[in-house]
């Protein structure tokens, strides 16, 4: 039971850092000082994408056959995992922030429909206790945006975006095999 937990918020902590919209929650935050609207903005943008990504999941799980979806949710962990080892491009700081969360809103939940993060709570939702792999996913979420934006304000920390996409690819590759062969 604790897996259920556990897992995902492990896999959705490491896929979303260095991610492009912690980059840009980062920017917004060096951009704004109304932190908490932005954090706010942020978190109903997750809440809304991690819902629709949890009800999807369970939608497939209710009408597809288990062993189908383990081998699809593979494959597409594996999927993943290559993507995010083939993306190291180094974005840069581009927004606009004039309310910071309707801002943080829009733009967190529009980079975030159809993320690796949204499909991996998707994906571990038809194996897992949806409850919990709702609350595991919205916690590092949560966790990730706020250390966002606090080192965005400060503007002090250099993240190695390279290396945390190699960790969060081969972390994929490792989910998927495990779905695939378990």
């Amino acid at each position: 039971m604790m897996e259920d937990f556990i897992l995902p918020f492990l896999s959705v902590a490491l896929a979303e850092l260095g991610d492009k919209t912690q980059l840009a929650i980062f920017c917004m935050a060096s951009e704004t000082k109304e932190h908490g609207k932005l954090l706010f903005g942020v978190m109903l943008a997750f809440l809304l994408s991690t819902t629709l990504a949890v009800v999807f999941g369970n939608i497939i799980a209710a009408s597809v056959p288990l062993e189908l979806i383990h081998l699809a949710a593979g494959v597409l962990f594996i999927m993943l995992g290559m993507l995010t080892l083939l993306d190291s491009k180094k974005e840069e700081c581009k927004s606009m922030v004039k309310d910071p969360l309707i801002s943080g809103f829009i733009l967190t939940f529009l980079a975030e429909l159809g993320d690796k993060t949204q499909i991996t709570a998707a994906l571990f939702s038809t194996r897992f206790n949806p409850f919990l792999v709702f609350a595991g996913a919205l916690v590092a979420l949560f966790l990730l945006s706020a250390s966002a934006i606090y080192v965005g304000k400060k503007l002090a920390v250099k993240i190695n975006r390279k290396l945390l996409s190699y960790a969060a690819g081969l972390l994929f590759i490792l989910i998927g095999l495990g779905f695939v062969l378990l």
